[in-house]
């Protein structure tokens, strides 16, 4: 069953079959913060779509056929083109598809964007320890003021912009990119981070009003339950909620 709210496909199930032309199917999971990568791009372009949900838990065997490190996101066109890596398959729409390119034609300002990627890649492992540190019970102190001092980078990168956005005046890949993990931070456990950042509450405030960042956004809460399940290895985490 395909859909942002179907059930995921683990263990025993069989694969989909080939991709209807004119779509271009996703298999992703409801919470994972990479998959929201891809499908903010798919949102913010206006790409036709179907949606599979994998459950990571229990993952199926053909999954890894699909992707051999056996994680989301991946795309498959009706040529059955495979294409996984988060920021690689969101490079791939952009090109592939017409409408608003969301990465910069200046080969310089490209390349940027995907330096400031390359930088921010530090902090996603940097939140999950502190999100397991604290639900140990352990002191998170040094994790979190290592998180506070690297967003500290992006609030000095952002006010060298002067624009709203990290590529500009309006939304552009970069931002994408790293929104899911802002969006997380109050399920992280780090809101406060922002305290001292005035440029990157300005842009988490109209980041909120862009139309894909609306369709995609998960309530907190469940983002809780989620992890209270996948912490336990429960194979109902990936379907919490439904």
């Amino acid at each position: 069953m395909a859909g942002e709210r179907a059930r995921s496909l683990g263990k025993g199930s069989t694969a989909p079959g080939p991709v209807p032309e004119g779509l271009i199917r996703v298999y992703s999971m409801r919470f994972c913060p990479f998959a929201e990568r891809t499908l903010l791009v798919l949102k913010s372009k206006g790409i036709k779509h179907e949606i599979i949900n994998i459950n990571l838990k229990n993952k199926p065997d053909w999954l890894f056929e699909k992707n051999p490190f056996g994680l989301v996101p991946i795309l498959e066109t009706s040529k059955g083109q495979l294409i996984y890596e988060s920021p690689i398959t969101c490079e791939y729409l952009d090109e592939a598809y017409p409408g608003k390119k969301l990465l910069p034609a200046d080969p310089y300002e490209r390349a940027y964007q995907k330096m400031l990627l390359e930088r921010f890649s530090k902090l996603p492992p940097l939140a999950f320890k502190h999100l397991l540190a604290v639900k140990n019970g352990e002191d998170s102190s040094v994790l979190k003021a290592e998180f506070s001092e690297k967003l500290g980078e992006f609030e000095e990168i952002l006010a060298g912009c002067k624009t709203v956005f990290y590529g500009g005046d309006s939304v552009s890949m970069i931002d994408y990119m790293i929104w899911p993990w802002f969006e997380r931070l109050e399920f992280f456990q780090l809101p406060d981070c922002l305290q001292h950042t005035p440029k990157l509450r300005q842009w988490v405030e109209a980041m909120k009003k862009d139309p894909a960042v609306k369709a995609t956004m998960t309530d907190t809460q469940m983002l809780k339950g989620f992890f209270e399940l996948y912490a336990k290895n429960s194979p109902e985490a990936c379907d919490y909620g439904l």
